[in-house]
């Protein structure tokens, strides 16, 4: 068995993407021709560099630890990665206590557990069959009759997005396609459409190879846009014809929203700009320069008003017409992955690679609350569609937050509390998804599970365990259907009716 340099540059690219590096992800595998290998990343499990690695690691110490006369030497317990790649190193520092080793057998020894961020979690001793089973309870857990798995990428699906009016659920995938999948009523093997994202070459069109990276409707459900990473975003009919070609950005997209009203997409980039583009027309209708680094996320605050945040650390209020920022918010120490505003538009919350939530008001320019109970960066956030101006007014405000630490929380943040800590993942949560009334709230993540949460007791409702890890999950209008996307190119739907 050997590796290519091809397959390590693959193994080093999605273990970037897995740990959020999404930059230094496009730069890597840019440099490294990654799109040019004939690589399937739809078969290349998740976390597969570390499992390497660490099956690399523990051939050495088994090499290192087994002396001559097939004896244990126990002296190499704990061995460390420069000792795994420095054995003689290793030997000559062992090699004048071997003569103290006491030889007498020894009882076998308990299963300590260890304890990683103040938790407890067993030893590794699991075996395969075990690691395959959820720590939930069994009358909770969707058996996989109850799900619909959509089959038809040839790679990770990082995105999926229900459409608002109807039962079409669109996905997006490093393959350098979207799919819209028809989840109707009376779809028993639903119907695929594949958008095919194209570039000019030498005068006709062949597939781009880059990933599509966002994906979102229309309040109206009739037009879908995409963004992606070869730098232009489109519009798409929901018949999967191209509508219209966005090219203004020089480098990827990674993020892009419509605005209420459905007259303006709004897209944020590599290139450190964000632009409002013209949804009628397709010209970029105002380009915003604003940022010292890529831009990672947007949001709309009114129709013609977002928030942008970057890896410089920094947040621009835009406002269209107007030739810089009405508001900055500074405090995050590290990349801000993400922000959202309220449903109101009042309260702009934003999550860092710097472990802390943080709440901005345009009344002022410190945050109104900072939040620093996650123990890892924190990747995504999600308002509740509920509170004051909401069609669910009798229900409190909540915030989502979906942490590398394997936890969702959920915030009252008019009192600034935590009121609900969800700790039954066991890997990084890279999305949640609020039900449309707010009483409940779905995680993925990629221990391949996604979870069902009762947002006022916090307790899990319902789980369901893939084939992949989970990038995004979504709801579709009615609260009915629980959309997610995987790292292993499924992409699947629960029934919430059926359960």
């Amino acid at each position: 068995m050997s590796f290519s340099s091809d397959e390590v540059n693959f193994l080093v690219y999605r273990y970037l993407q897995e740990s959020g590096f999404h930059h230094s992800a496009y730069t890597f595998g840019i440099e490294s021709h990654i799109s040019q290998s004939n690589i399937n990343g739809a078969l290349v499990p998740p976390a597969a560099l570390l499992t390497i690695l660490q099956k690399g690691l523990q051939y050495t110490e088994a090499e290192i630890s087994i002396g001559e006369d097939g004896t244990l030497n126990r002296l190499t317990e704990g061995l460390s990665l420069i000792d795994a790649v420095m054995p003689e190193i290793k030997s000559q520092k062992i090699a004048p206590k071997v003569e103290n080793i006491k030889t007498e057998p020894t009882k076998a020894e308990p299963i300590i557990p260890s304890e990683i961020n103040g938790e407890e979690t067993p030893a590794a001793t699991t075996t395969p069959a075990q690691e395959e089973t959820m720590d939930v309870d069994q009358s909770i857990e969707i058996p996989a009759s109850k799900a619909t798995v959509l089959r038809g990428h040839e790679s990770e699906v990082f995105i999926c997005a229900w459409n608002p009016t109807t039962d079409l659920l669109a996905s997006g995938s490093g393959d350098s396609t979207a799919r819209i999948w028809d989840m109707g009523d009376n779809s028993t093997s639903p119907n695929q459409l594949v958008l095919r994202h194209c570039i000019q070459k030498g005068g006709t069109e062949v597939p781009s190879n880059k990933d599509v990276t966002s994906l979102d409707w229309n309040c109206t459900g009739t037009l879908l846009a995409t963004g992606s990473y070869d730098g232009y975003a489109r519009i798409w009919t929901t018949d999967g014809r191209l509508s219209d070609t966005l090219g203004q950005h020089k480098g990827p997209i990674f993020a892009l929203k419509w605005n209420k009203r459905g007259n303006y997409i709004l897209s944020a980039g590599v290139d450190r700009t964000t632009i409002i583009w013209d949804a009628a027309t397709g010209q970029c209708a105002q380009q915003f320069s604003f940022h010292m680094a890529p831009a990672l996320d947007v949001d709309w605050q009114t129709n013609n008003s977002f928030a942008s945040c970057s890896t410089d650390q920094r947040i621009h209020v835009c406002k269209m017409g107007v030739d810089k920022p009405i508001k900055s918010f500074q405090g995050h120490t590290n990349e801000v992955n993400a922000i959202k505003w309220d449903p109101q538009g009042q309260l702009l919350a934003s999550c860092s690679d710097d472990m802390t939530l943080k709440i901005w008001s345009m009344k002022q320019d410190n945050c109104v609350h900072n939040f620093k109970a996650h123990s890892k960066e924190i990747y995504t956030i999600k308002w509740s569609p509920t509170g004051p101006g909401t069609q669910n007014p009798n229900m409190n405000l909540i915030l989502a937050s979906a942490s590398f630490d394997s936890t969702v929380r959920l915030w009252d943040v008019d009192r600034g509390a935590c009121i609900h800590t969800l700790t039954k993942h066991t890997e990084p949560v890279y999305s949640v998804a609020f039900s449309p009334d707010g009483k409940f709230l779905a995680s993925g993540s990629f221990d391949k599970c996604v979870h069902i949460w009762s947002t006022q007791s916090g307790q899990l409702v319902h789980s369901y365990k893939g084939t992949g890890g989970i990038f995004e999950v979504c709801w579709n209008s009615r609260g009915s259907k629980v959309g997610a996307s995987a790292s292993d190119g499924s992409v699947f739907v629960l029934d919430m009716r059926k359960l």
